[in-house]
């Protein structure tokens, strides 16, 4: 088969330089892939100077802080300003714990913030609680009477310096109200103030609720 005049000169030059293209096509690929790499590897660098310090928190909150225990609290997904203020609050003294005192004492400030930053950067896992829909429910209608979606909104959510409470452990959120009601946790005098005019039961029952949202 006779191809004259079918190769334009424009595709015989093309035809000619595609070693070069296909080269420059290949330094562009590796330099994209280097490029992805070392982005990856900044993201991972940003938190190499407290990878000791996480691996100990991991102890008790679980990995990335999806605790796996109901005594401790999940920290994964919660609020960057929460979890630097309830740190500082430990490094102060204005929140009691003998072991978190003890682990907050050598962290500079800045050592809190990023730990903060990483928590708050993980997804709050699914903990698959089974609420009693009866306390739940009894749960609920107290915790509405206390106006807790003013600052833990409508989800239970939270925002900011207020934590999330929706899908925490049952056993903890029991725990944290009846401190605040005991004031054996006194950084936060209006909400000691508040669990104050709730009962053992109730408290119960709102944990109950929350736990199972």
């Amino acid at each position: 088969m006779q191809t004259q005049g079918f190769e334009s000169p424009a595709m015989m030059a093309a035809i000619s330089n595609r070693p070069r293209a296909l080269a420059r096509a290949l330094a562009l690929c590796l330099a994209l892939g280097l490029g992805a790499s070392g982005q990856a590897q900044a993201a991972e660098d940003e938190y190499a100077a407290i990878r000791e310090t996480l691996e100990t928190c991991f102890v008790c909150h679980g990995p990335n802080g999806a605790s796996t225990q109901a005594e401790f609290p999940i920290l994964a997904g919660q609020h960057l300003y929460y979890l630097y203020v309830q740190m500082k609050d430990f490094k102060t003294g204005l929140r009691a714990s003998a072991v978190m005192e003890e682990f907050v004492a050598v962290l500079s400030r800045d050592d809190m913030k990023i730990l903060a930053k990483f928590f708050s950067e993980q997804t709050w896992p699914n903990i698959g609680y089974r609420a009693d829909p009866a306390l739940a429910g009894e749960g609920q209608t107290a915790a509405a009477a206390g106006q807790c979606v003013q600052c833990h909104r409508g989800g239970y959510e939270g925002y900011s310096g207020t934590p999330r409470v929706a899908g925490q452990y049952a056993a903890y959120l029991e725990k944290t109200m009846l401190d605040f009601k005991s004031k054996a946790r006194a950084n936060a005098a209006a909400k000691s103030s508040l669990m104050k005019s709730y009962s053992a039961e109730e408290i119960r029952r709102m944990a109950e609720f929350m736990a199972g949202m």
